[in-house]
């Protein structure tokens, strides 16, 4: 098999339908059948790239094919959001009266789905301590349906044990699925650990560069298709323009996050040197609580980390008004850094004891790492910390 660098460039190229070397722009919502027979064919064959931009489009073809031989994966579907995409797997899934095992620390949304949206149709949930794969285990019903996973997570950068945690599911016939935004499929690649479905906000490291929303799905033809069947009735369906805008993107993915990995452990590792900062949470480095882990099921370990100023709220926000190649703004994964005041950040959506719980402390920073000179972010953050 060809490296990624090679593969995220050509393997899609079966898809060309002319001879330009960049694909082109389907700006349409619906495609000409030839004859009777074909639309029969068109309207019945699910996720087909040219009956209807809701059931499938050329480029969310080629997109959901990149991302699948990134993951080890069979198939692949392309949503609006990476929120469109796991709503759609997860509901695809269970039914009322199904349990989902789920972690404490979900990227929030996430969150909702989990704690509001499916207990309302029926659906248990459990929360647990996603280091803990005992944990999981004891969580485990006879109705278990799905266990989902987020690794790394938020704030503290936590790691799941795919392995473990799949093996458990696999001994309850329980489906594996995973988000894998802030590893990315060069860093990670849960389906070698067995997980059912992978999905990504391609928002983030996919598409790299802040200009759109996105979400990606991957797994075998016949979960796809049931994922599909679920997600034309939501409607969370990727436009043309962003869907190419995400293909022109990923083309760079490996190089770009060879890059993140490189700054951010550069930058991790200033920054737990230095004297205004309590605590750096960040899978490679040593001091990380999983950093074991981290290198068992890691090859990078990405561009995002949190840190904990040295301080209270008040010294926390002006250390983040002072950065200045560090833009104040939400989502990771591009090619500017970013700086979030977690507290701020989801003072808004969180109480008190949510955030307790999540352990979200009022002095943590949460840094995207982007494509900048290390040695630039580190001064940045050097003169803000003074």
């Amino acid at each position: 098999m060809p490296h990624l660098d090679t593969e995220i460039l050509h393997a899609d190229m079966k898809f060309s339908a002319d001879s330009a070397i960049t694909p082109s722009i389907p700006f349409t919502a619906t495609f000409v059948a030839r004859d009777a027979q074909e639309f029969a064919e068109m309207a019945s064959t699910p996720q087909h790239s040219r009956y209807y931009t809701r059931y499938g489009n050329p480029l969310h073809e080629r997109i959901g094919h990149l991302v699948a031989r990134l993951e080890g994966a069979e198939s692949g579907l392309c949503f609006s959001s990476g929120m469109g995409g796991i709503a759609a797997s997860i509901l695809s899934q269970v039914k009322a009266g199904d349990h989902v095992v789920a972690q404490n620390n979900h990227y929030m949304a996430t969150s909702k789905i989990m704690t509001e949206l499916l207990p309302r149709f029926g659906v248990q949930t459990t929360l647990v301590d996603q280091t803990d794969v005992s944990a999981f285990a004891a969580a485990m019903q006879p109705n278990t349906r799905l266990i989902h996973l987020e690794t790394p997570a938020n704030p503290t950068m936590a790691l799941t044990d795919l392995a473990g945690v799949c093996a458990l599911a696999k001994a309850a016939q329980a489906l594996v699925s995973c988000d894998n935004t802030f590893a990315s499929p060069i860093n990670q690649k849960p389906m070698s650990f067995g997980v059912d479905i992978v999905m990504h906000s391609a928002t983030k490291y996919l598409s790299g560069h802040h200009d759109i929303t996105a979400g990606v799905v991957v797994a075998s033809k016949a979960l796809c298709e049931q994922i599909w069947h679920t997600a034309i009735t939501l409607g969370a369906t990727q436009s043309p323009f962003d869907a190419w805008l995400l293909l022109r993107s990923l083309r760079t993915l490996p190089i770009r996050v060879r890059q993140h990995n490189a700054t951010a452990l550069s930058v991790a590792t200033f920054l737990e040197g230095h004297p205004g900062i309590e605590r750096v949470f960040y899978p490679g480095l040593p001091s990380h609580p999983q950093f074991d882990l981290a290198r068992k099921q890691m090859t990078g370990f990405g561009g995002v980390m949190s840190v904990w100023v040295r301080g209270d709220y008040a010294r926390t926000t002006a250390f983040v008004s002072r950065l200045n190649l560090f833009r104040h703004a939400v989502s990771l994964g591009g090619v500017e850094s970013l700086a979030v005041h977690a507290a701020a950040m989801w003072a808004g959506t969180m109480n008190d004891a949510q955030m307790q719980q999540a352990q979200i402390q009022p002095n943590a920073v949460r840094l995207s790492i982007g494509l900048e000179a290390a040695e630039d972010l580190q001064d940045d953050l050097s003169q803000a910390l003074a």
